[in-house]
């Protein structure tokens, strides 16, 4: 399939143990694309993956922690999240929406992030 509709794909809780990111996701060959809201006041706690990732603010405003780099992004505005550097979000109080590129890494699923091993 080629076009798509964020509001006619399914949502889903992207990442439970770590983070309250919920919406749809369309995975290519080598790259997914989501479409994510966290509600306000929560986080997406410290993890690390292979995977770099792209997250472009659309609507909301919240503090991203990027290896030593912390910043508060909102609309127009977008973080990197290079590979196997930790980093981390925490959604003020509007909530946030954002839209979520990063490529897809052979063998590895989100759920194996470094903080797993910590618990």
């Amino acid at each position: 399939m080629a076009f798509y509709k964020w509001k006619d794909l399914e949502g889903e809780l992207i990442t439970p143990k770590y983070s309250t990111a919920f919406g749809p996701s369309v995975k290519g060959e080598k790259v997914e694309v989501g479409l994510l809201k966290f509600p306000p006041n929560t986080e997406a706690k410290t993890h690390a993956h292979p995977n770099e990732q792209f997250m472009i603010v659309l609507k909301g405003r919240a503090k991203w922690i990027v290896g030593d780099e912390e910043k508060i992004l909102g609309p127009g505005e977008f973080v990197y999240d290079p590979p196997n550097v930790p980093h981390s979000i925490e959604v003020l109080d509007e909530g946030l929406e954002v839209i979520n590129v990063k490529d897809i890494v052979k063998g590895f699923s989100v759920k194996h992030a470094r903080w797993e091993d910590e618990e």
